[in-house]
Formats: C-alpha cells, sequence, structure tokens
C-alpha cells in the first residue's frame, strides 16, 4: 500500500488542522493505521492509532482528548483532526500502515512521506 500524507501548515497555538492520509489499493481496509511524529533533533513517537473498522483507536497521553484519529475505508483515506494546539506538536507527521492497530513504530511496514506542522506561540 502507498500512503501520501497532507493537510500540514502553520497555525498558532490553541489552533486546529486536519492531516489526510490517501491510500492506493484494494487492501487499505485490512491494514491497521498509525499517526507518527518527528520533532527536530528527536527521534520519531507515537501519536494515534486506529484498527482496520474503525472501531478503535489508541492514543498517545501527550495528544489524548485533543486528538482524534479516524478513517473512510471506501475512500481509503486516514485522518487527523487536531485541536487545542501547542507549540510542542510542532513536526513532520507520517502516516503509516501496519497489519494491527499498534503504538509500536516497529510494528508498521508502509510509511507515507510526512507532512509539516508548525504550531507557534
Amino acid at each position: 500500500v502507498q500512503l501520501q500524507a497532507s493537510g500540514g501548515g502553520l497555525v498558532q497555538a490553541g489552533g486546529s488542522l486536519r492531516l489526510s492520509c490517501a491510500a492506493s489499493g484494494r487492501t487499505f481496509s485490512s491494514y491497521g493505521m498509525g499517526w507518527f511524529r518527528q520533532a527536530p533533533g528527536k527521534e520519531r513517537e507515537f501519536v494515534a492509532a486506529i484498527n482496520w473498522s474503525g472501531a478503535r483507536a489508541v492514543y498517545a497521553d501527550s495528544v489524548e482528548g485533543r486528538f482524534t484519529i479516524s478513517r473512510d475505508n471506501a475512500k481509503t483515506t486516514l485522518y487527523l483532526e487536531m485541536n487545542s494546539l501547542k507549540p510542542e506538536d510542532t513536526a513532520v507527521y507520517y502516516c503509516a500502515a501496519s497489519p494491527n492497530c499498534a503504538s509500536d513504530l516497529a510494528n508498521y511496514n508502509y510509511w507515507g512521506q510526512g507532512t509539516l506542522v508548525t504550531v507557534s506561540s
């Protein structure tokens, strides 16, 4: 499966953004999907994941209650709705596909190219 992330940009603290990840291939609905992020000088970290049907989602503590992951299998697209953004949310955000709904980066086989989110204070 090929993944293309989009929707990043510059936003003020407290604002919102919606990221999208368009997937190619008819097997999208069989994959768990996740969002990760990598800030300058830091390791890539887990943000959120969702199972194949969209019925189950997990979040990093740092984004719980502010971010919402969702998917539309008919459109083969993954989303990340980000609200109450903070400067520490600034990072390149990556979408990825896994056989499971997982928070461990090692479980993900396919990665998108990333989209930059910058939150100004």
